[in-house]
């Protein structure tokens, strides 16, 4: 399909970028939307994107507005979505359904790998991916992010699954999907607030030249579907899973009593750590964010460094 027939509507900046093979990192915007209040919201979007421009990349940070999916956000737009009430928290299901509705919605990993991957869009920079949740034997409660990973060729990094998930299960899905999990400058597989699951990652690399050469290859080879690179936290800002880790299992015996399901596990869940931790969960989930934010940057420049060349 021509791109031009695609809703999508580019700032002056991201279009500029991609047109001339220059990096470019895309940025989901449900940390904006659901993830924290305004102002705090705004000013953290803002330095994650500070993050991205400062590796030498330009930030797209994506969200359904108007009827359209905007690639990149001007300040103005982005206020608007950091202020706004009300707005759908949107998936590989209900992105379509957001976009002819004319209604405002926020994308999580699935909806930001399948636009970015419309935009032209190679790397993508979360904070962690949804997964399988715990209990999933019996609630089915699997995250649309895993088998987008496996669909959309778009290279996301982030600080491992979300640890209030069944870390062991998600590895185990993401093998069974071909996603090549790859652990950044460690051989253990991170757990979002801390370093080290206790898991081993499948794959290690220590170069985003690397990572950005794994990336071409699977292209090359004709594999769909994306890499998860797992960038641990930084160490200063790590919440140790002594810590951390008695917060979630009280997370999750609240929400298991309270009944909360489907798409509110999650928000509950982060919200109840955030209490429990007494604001500390923000504060890590904000660094790393960023970090993610750096180390996307410099795959995407080494992306655009070896940008194949169509032929004539």
């Amino acid at each position: 399909m021509n791109q031009r027939d695609l809703p999508l509507a580019f700032t002056a900046e991201v279009a500029e970028a991609l047109a001339g093979g220059r990096p470019v990192v895309a940025l989901e915007s449900t940390i904006i939307t659901h993830g924290m209040p305004w102002p705090r919201n705004a000013e953290t979007a803002r330095a994650v994107e500070a993050e991205v421009r400062d590796g030498g990349a330009v930030p797209a940070t994506i969200a359904v507005m108007d009827g359209a999916v905007r690639v990149g956000l001007a300040p103005d737009e982005l206020d608007r979505l950091a202020r706004e009430t009300g707005v759908m928290k949107l998936s590989s299901a209900d992105l379509a359904a957001c976009l002819v509705t004319g209604r405002t919605g926020a994308t999580t990993v699935a909806a930001t790998m399948i636009c970015a991957h419309l935009a032209g869009i190679e790397v993508f920079a979360t904070g962690g991916i949804g997964g399988v949740h715990r209990g999933a034997e019996t609630s089915f409660d699997i995250s649309a992010d895993l088998r987008e990973l496996a669909r959309s060729p778009v290279t996301v990094v982030a600080a491992g699954a979300k640890a209030i998930l069944d870390l062991p299960k998600t590895l185990e899905v993401l093998e069974t999907l071909g996603v090549p999990v790859i652990a950044f400058g460690q051989s253990a597989f991170p757990a979002f607030w801390s370093r080290d699951s206790g898991l081993a990652a499948p794959l290690r690399m220590d170069d985003p030249a690397e990572i950005a050469a794994a990336h071409r290859m699977r292209a090359r080879l004709g594999l769909g579907g994306g890499q998860l690179v797992a960038n641990p936290i930084p160490a200063e800002a790590e919440i140790p899973a002594s810590i951390i880790g008695p917060a979630i299992e009280s997370a999750l015996a609240e929400a298991q009593a309270a009944g909360i399901a489907a798409k509110q596990v999650t928000p509950f869940l982060l919200g109840r750590v955030l209490d429990l931790t007494k604001g500390r969960s923000l504060a890590a989930n904000i660094a790393l964010v960023r970090a993610n934010a750096r180390l996307a940057a410099r795959i995407s420049v080494e992306l655009a460094r070896h940008r194949p060349v169509d032929p004539l």
